[in-house]
């Protein structure tokens, strides 16, 4: 009964990898539900649960852009005017660009979203339950790929058991039938962590989700300067609608998106 080990195999192989990435799920999403309750999101917090720490950059570069303290050009150059940055963002933009005051935008932007300012800022939302912590996005990617190894192994192991010569009393319909039931597993768990997992396992938790969802709502509807910086925030450099602006930022793809 060679078929019958095999399954097993297959059974163990697809319960280890669903089993990881349920407890992965649960650890990512075990968060207080009392986090951020009465917190205010800043834009850069808004920013950081977005897209993550390229995107606090893109934020404070196109703020300072419009304030005209900072000049992007279209060829993807980035000029200081005002060398005095008013918060610790606005420094590290300001400190990534150099002490010429001019620099490409890339090498820049990814300088600055490396900086001490945005760590800080990702480690206090993390304590705060807002954002989910780098280990805990790396359990739940690597869980995902284990069951769709899993799926694949359950799919080769089963092409080997109906390979094998059959017996009379099982015919080779029902032992595939007994390996689609692994298989199944494998699947439905995929398609459950697409679901539940995939919308805020990378910045956000669902308390941030949450938050945002809010600032959204609460900004809505006004064209003021803070309700442009908050989907600049939100939704990135797709929400700009200067031609130029946007033109300047097409040169950051060699260092790569958000």
């Amino acid at each position: 009964m060679v078929w019958v080990l095999l399954l097993l195999l297959a059974w163990a192989v697809a319960g280890a990898a669903c089993t990881r990435l349920c407890l992965a799920a649960v650890r990512a999403a075990a968060v207080d539900e009392n986090a951020g309750r009465g917190h205010d999101l800043t834009l850069y917090e808004a920013a950081f649960l977005s897209g993550g720490p390229g995107r606090v950059a893109d934020l404070t570069m196109v703020s300072m852009a419009r304030q005209r303290r900072l000049v992007l050009a279209r060829t993807g150059w980035a000029t200081v005017v005002d060398p005095r940055g008013r918060d610790e963002m606005e420094r590290s933009v300001i400190g990534a660009i150099g002490p010429e005051g001019q620099s490409r935008i890339a090498p820049a932007r990814a300088a600055a979203a490396a900086a001490d300012a945005v760590g800080g800022l990702a480690d206090r939302l993390v304590r705060a339950g807002l954002a989910v912590p780098d280990g805990a996005r790396t359990t739940v990617a690597a869980g995902v790929r284990q069951v769709r190894a899993a799926a694949v192994a359950v799919l080769a192991l089963g092409a080997i058991a109906l390979l094998v010569p059959a017996t009379p009393d099982m015919p080779r319909n029902l032992v595939a039938l007994w390996f689609a039931l692994p298989l199944a597993l494998t699947l439905s768990c995929l398609a459950i962590a697409r679901v539940e997992v995939h919308p805020y396992s990378r910045w956000a938790s669902p308390a941030g989700q949450r938050l945002l969802g809010a600032l959204a709502r609460r900004t809505g509807g006004t064209g003021d300067d803070r309700t442009y910086l908050t989907s600049v925030a939100v939704r990135g450099i797709r929400a700009v609608g200067e031609p130029d602006l946007r033109a300047a930022f097409a040169h950051r793809e060699q260092y790569g998106r958000d």
